[in-house]
């Protein structure tokens, strides 16, 4: 898995589920979202995001959300961005 380019991010996770399922994933040899590491650096700074991210992707809405996960994961691929 590549770096996130943010070595001090990476290195310095604060106490937070984010953190422990870091932790898990690399025990596990597993991939898992980078940003994960950001939200681990700034558990609270990121709480709003992760939130906003679970209600777009889960909340109500005229679309399912596994449609809805389908175009986010053709977003990140158009972007170049692993999803």
């Amino acid at each position: 898995m590549k770096p996130m380019f943010l070595p001090g991010v990476e290195r310095d996770p604060k106490p937070s589920s984010f953190a422990d399922s870091i932790r898990m994933m690399q025990s596990a040899g597993a991939e898992y979202p980078q940003i994960w590491h950001m939200f681990a650096y700034l558990p609270q700074a990121t709480q709003h995001l992760a939130r906003f991210t679970q209600e777009i992707l889960r909340g109500p809405a005229p679309i399912s959300p596994g449609i809805r996960e389908l175009i986010a994961a053709y977003t990140s691929v158009r972007n170049q961005c692993p999803f």
